[in-house]
């Protein structure tokens, strides 16, 4: 079943009464975007005093970027507020409250701080994370979480599991919107092919997608699920598409452990790809995804990727030895990224250009035994067209006209100028 455009912006009415406008009603400074002009979805309810959770048990899929300006969990302003009953925590990859690594959550406990149970949504898909819904009790589920703009960040894909999750356990379902701290100007790079969907990417958009999650709520319920979640969403209000995280005003938490930065997330959209190859994404180090390398790598990587004239950056060539993960303490050698011009940069491009000159470079270059590039990238097409010799722009140019497609179909479902 799919939803006319006009039926999922009805599913905002609600929402919208509550103090949520769309963007395009506001005026003055926080019309224009950025700093104390900016509220996020959160804000918005709560300056309504939580009327759209009025007589509601309400459980937060949230993690630590759940936060105020003021760095306050809102899980923590909601528990102490008597207009909300709070019933249950929702913790995703890393957990809720971010004590475990990549590939780890907390499990189900008592959550120390307000003594809310917490349920543990990781790797939960289906019928057995709307069994989970249904043994909390309550009969709304609020998301909030930051994403970081980029297909395989796992966040995206515990929004729409839970919203599948919703309605198959018959729950209401409200996003609280945050920014896209890359912009919203854009989607970028290779769109998923089905046969390749996994947890780094459940349902066919681009690789870079440009939207925020209350965005890709709307496009997940209206072209996506089988049975369409009732949905409502919290807008931002003073937010444009073209901001960058620190026009936003508002604290960068690590959405996870190796996102420490809002420039990590700059160019995660195509460096996350060399977990695809058995080069170090720059994991253990304090620059994930801006330092890459391995052992054996010199100067000449760093050489063949500036002479591909990649607009917005430049690369040095640097040595750094992990703490953890690959190569983990041993010195090796690779590249840094320094994005200088981030209104030209383009991470996707850039991540191609990178692999390609890599595996020029250095005669060690290898994709992971289990392709796992085909599953970040969306198909096999990228890791073959590199393998057969492609250079930058032609394999840019092989997911041109999927991205186009992808583009008309997420300009419906676009809240903000």
């Amino acid at each position: 079943m799919k939803l006319s455009r006009r039926s999922l912006l009805a599913t905002t009415t609600a929402a919208v009464a509550a103090g949520a406008a769309p963007a395009a009603a506001a005026s003055g400074p926080a019309a224009q975007g950025g700093g104390r002009g900016l509220r996020t979805g959160f804000e918005r309810l709560a300056a309504d005093g939580y009327a759209l959770l009025d007589g509601r048990r309400v459980g937060v899929v949230t993690n630590p970027t759940g936060i105020t300006r003021e760095a306050r969990h809102i899980v923590d302003v909601m528990h102490a507020d008597d207009r909300v009953a709070l019933t249950a925590v929702f913790g995703p990859e890393h957990g809720f409250r971010g004590t475990a690594q990549a590939g780890g959550s907390e499990g189900r406990h008592d959550d120390p701080a307000t003594g809310l149970p917490v349920y543990d949504t990781y790797l939960k898909s289906g019928q057995a994370l709307a069994d989970v819904f249904t043994a909390s009790g309550v009969d709304t589920v609020v998301f909030d979480i930051q994403d970081v703009g980029a297909r395989f960040y796992t966040y995206i894909w515990t929004l729409f599991d839970c919203m599948e999750a919703a309605a198959l356990a018959g729950k209401r379902f409200v996003v609280l919107d945050r920014p896209n701290p890359v912009t919203g100007r854009a989607a970028l790079g290779p769109v998923l092919h089905k046969e390749f969907a996994t947890f780094v990417g459940r349902q066919p958009i681009s690789q870079a997608h440009g939207m925020t999650v209350a965005e890709l709520a709307l496009l997940f319920n209206g072209e996506f699920l089988t049975a369409p979640v009732p949905l409502e969403t919290v807008r931002m209000s003073g937010w444009r598409r073209s901001d960058f995280h620190d026009a936003s005003g508002l604290p960068w938490v690590p959405p996870s452990p190796n996102m420490p930065t809002p420039e990590t997330a700059l160019v995660y959209a195509g460096t996350c790809l060399f977990e695809g190859t058995n080069l170090s994404e720059g994991r253990g180090t304090t620059r994930p995804f801006e330092l890459l390398g391995a052992e054996g790598i010199d100067g000449r990587w760093a050489e063949g990727a500036n002479a591909l004239g990649l607009a917005g950056v430049r690369f040095r060539e640097a040595y750094f030895a992990p703490t953890f993960s690959k190569f983990q303490g041993r010195t090796i050698g690779g590249v840094q990224l320094h994005v200088h011009d981030r209104e030209a940069f383009d991470p996707v491009r850039t991540g191609i250009g990178l692999l390609i000159t890599a595996k020029r470079s250095w005669s060690g270059f290898a994709w992971r035994a289990d392709h796992w590039i085909d599953k970040l990238t969306g198909s096999a097409r990228v890791r073959t067209m590199i393998d057969a010799g492609a250079d930058t722009d032609e394999v840019v140019a092989g997911w041109q006209e999927e991205l186009a497609a992808f583009r008309r179909m997420r300009r419906e479902y676009l809240l903000y100028r």
